[in-house]
């Protein structure tokens, strides 16, 4: 099964619509995910600030900022 970390951080409405897309398609597609705040690990706050929301599946980017439904679907069935 496909891990999914998506990061993100408090009062960020990407973050908010980001995550609603990731449940829909988890609604299509089984796999796990993760939420971390970034907030919380500065190396991670210093990767991703300007970045977030960000999706990683099994260890690499699909997409971020304003996610891309069709990218991260696709990616989650290679």
């Amino acid at each position: 099964m496909k891990k999914v970390i998506f990061y993100s951080k408090e009062n960020c409405s990407l973050c908010e619509k980001g995550l609603a897309l990731v449940k829909e398609l988890q609604k299509e597609i089984p796999f796990d995910y993760e939420v971390v705040d970034i907030y919380k690990d500065d190396e991670l706050l210093e990767l991703y600030q300007i970045m977030i929301p960000v999706v990683k599946i099994d260890n690499e980017i699909a997409s971020y900022g304003i996610l891309e439904k069709d990218l991260i679907r696709k990616r989650l069935l290679s």
